[in-house]
């Protein structure tokens, strides 16, 4: 990994769910209640592994789901989340708005970009008051279109016209290392998120950092 030093990047791409909010109960929940519906009985715990993938993808690679009962299981899924409010059974990390603010003052490009459909994001930042600090939002719709991450943050650059060159992704799964090197820009693993052990390293992010202080002063330098 490269030194984090003079980061100097214009415009930050963020991830959302383990990045800037913690939405271990919300989506937990949602995919517990979506199992059951399938006759299958999961612990909380074990099903972390669902914060951040695209939701089709965990369902099929978890629990041997067709790509027929994935998509049921989506739909499950947003009765909780979506209908029942579960999408909001989360927590902004301590510091995020304070750091996004300085992002703000500094005169920093803030996007977001989130393999989550974009009107749940969209809700939830407006929900915690972190819609202000965006200039852009970014993320899948309903219908399944755009659900990798890096369909999102290829979106992205052709929508707001990002330069690769003056952009950096924030996030703490592989899929927004991968996404974002697919695209040529460079991200910040957090740790702070649901990567598993080693897993930030293993995909090669550019830079990983452990606190939000430390992700603020790399993303100010």
């Amino acid at each position: 990994m490269e030194k984090c030093i003079n980061m100097q990047k214009k415009c930050i791409l963020f991830d959302l769910d383990g990045t800037l909010t913690d939405p271990f109960r919300g989506i937990t929940r949602s995919v517990q209640y979506s199992l059951e519906k399938f006759g299958i009985r999961a612990e909380l715990e074990k099903l972390k592994c669902f914060i951040g993938p695209p939701l089709i993808d965990s369902y099929e690679k978890y629990f041997d789901f067709s790509e027929e009962q994935a998509k049921l299981a989506v739909g499950y899924y947003r009765e909780l989340y979506n209908d029942g409010g579960a999408k909001f059974d989360n927590r902004v990390y301590d510091g995020i708005p304070e750091m996004l603010g300085k992002l703000r003052d500094s005169g920093k490009e803030i996007i977001l970009a989130t393999s989550k459909p974009l009107i749940f994001a969209e809700q939830i930042l407006e929900h915690f008051g972190l819609q202000k600090y965006f200039d852009r939002c970014f993320g899948c719709e309903l219908d399944g279109r755009r659900t990798r991450k890096d369909e999102v943050i290829e979106y992205a650059i052709e929508q707001y016209g990002i330069d690769k060159n003056n952009a950096v992704m924030v996030g703490d799964r592989e899929q927004d290392v991968i996404g974002a090197h697919k695209n040529g820009i460079k991200c910040i693993g957090v740790r702070w998120g649901y990567a598993e052990e080693n897993e930030l390293e293993g995909c090669g992010a550019d830079w990983i950092v452990s606190t939000i202080e430390e992700l603020e002063r790399i993303l100010l330098a």
